[in-house]
């Protein structure tokens, strides 16, 4: 009689455990924050093993591709959409603040061991191919007792649509009436000049492996590659070196947060903000099809700005200003379960 009371229990717990399937998201977009992302995810996962959240690291670009498709449940992205692009959207997209890091000028120059410093014109110049040398005197006026070579600077950009790509541009834009004219913002421009590799990762490696290289990648994918990164002088004339706390600084310039979270914090003021500072988004559907879904993602968005934040420094980003923080809660409480529409008689 045991025996058959404990294969009844055995039974019934194994029941117990299919009807309380495991509940997938799907995502996809920004590099940028790919780091902090896969680690929140992973993080939330063995905290409710209910819940998988999965995440294509494809460029900004994509993951807005994506979410117009209707093929992933949220996209990423470090450019905010634009007008035309919500449009395409069926139905309405809030953009959540996630955290904030630094774009960097990385490089690769034969004998130089050097933190090299760069002005905002100076990079747009090298990226224009107004400046093709390493020996140029507007490279050597800001580093001075740097001996630089009688090297071709090969310029190394971003192929694929990318917010890595819009917050470089968008400070370039800003600094450069050059650039601005000529290329201007984006996460996909054309690029005067350059190699060109995918994502944060394929920028990384190309200019790892190419002598007289300069490119531009998140900071973390410079500091867990061991590369050279130097500083860009901010407009309070300093030059400043992208980390946790100079990209800090750069969000203090936000005074008054708009309520749609579209917000451009580079070239920020203050003497020891990072220029090249930005936030970066998720792209979360208002209304969700699925209610176990929904649950699912508003509860891991409400752990993100709690305990999620406690992790950001250790990957090299700033977490949300409390004040971010506080509009990011009340926002995602708008996050609903599509209302079921009444069949017309």
């Amino acid at each position: 009689m045991r025996m058959r009371f404990l294969m009844a229990l055995a039974l019934v717990a194994a029941m117990a455990g299919v009807s309380s399937a495991e509940t997938a998201l799907n995502g996809a977009g920004a590099t940028f924050p790919n780091p902090i992302y896969q680690k929140w995810f992973s993080e939330y996962h063995n905290a409710h093993s209910d819940v998988k959240i999965n995440y294509q690291s494809i460029g900004s670009g994509g993951g807005i591709q994506q979410l117009t498709a209707g093929t992933v449940d949220f996209g990423a992205s470090d450019g905010p959409m634009t007008d035309e692009q919500l449009a395409k959207v069926s139905g309405k997209v809030f953009h959540i603040p996630t955290v904030l890091g630094a774009v960097v000028p990385t490089y690769n120059i034969t004998g130089v061991t050097s933190e090299l410093k760069f002005s905002g014109e100076v990079l747009a110049d090298i990226y224009l191919g107004n400046i093709q040398k390493w020996n140029d005197p507007r490279l050597g006026k800001s580093n001075p007792g740097v001996k630089f070579p009688d090297e071709e600077i090969v310029v190394v950009h971003r192929t694929d649509g990318s917010g890595t790509t819009y917050i470089f541009t968008d400070f370039l834009s800003k600094v450069s009436p050059a650039w601005k004219d000529k290329v201007g913002k984006g996460t996909s421009v054309n690029w005067p000049a350059g190699l060109g590799g995918k994502g944060n990762e394929g920028v990384s490696g190309m200019v790892k492996q190419t002598a007289g290289s300069i490119g531009y990648v998140e900071l973390i994918y410079a500091v867990s590659n061991k590369m050279s990164y130097g500083s860009v002088q901010n407009p309070a004339g300093n030059f400043v070196k992208g980390s946790l706390e100079s990209v800090t600084a750069a969000a203090a310039s936000v005074k008054d947060m708009p309520d749609d979270f579209r917000v451009s914090i580079t070239n920020a003021p203050g003497k020891e903000a990072y220029p090249i500072s930005s936030f970066t988004w998720l792209l979360v559907p208002a209304e969700w099809s699925d209610a176990g879904k929904q649950k699912a993602f508003v509860d891991f968005l409400n752990w993100m700005v709690e305990k999620g934040q406690t992790m950001t420094s250790a990957l090299e980003y700033a977490p949300l200003p409390k004040n971010v923080a506080q509009k990011v809660k009340a926002r995602i409480k708008d996050v609903k379960v599509k209302a079921k529409q009444t069949a017309q008689k």
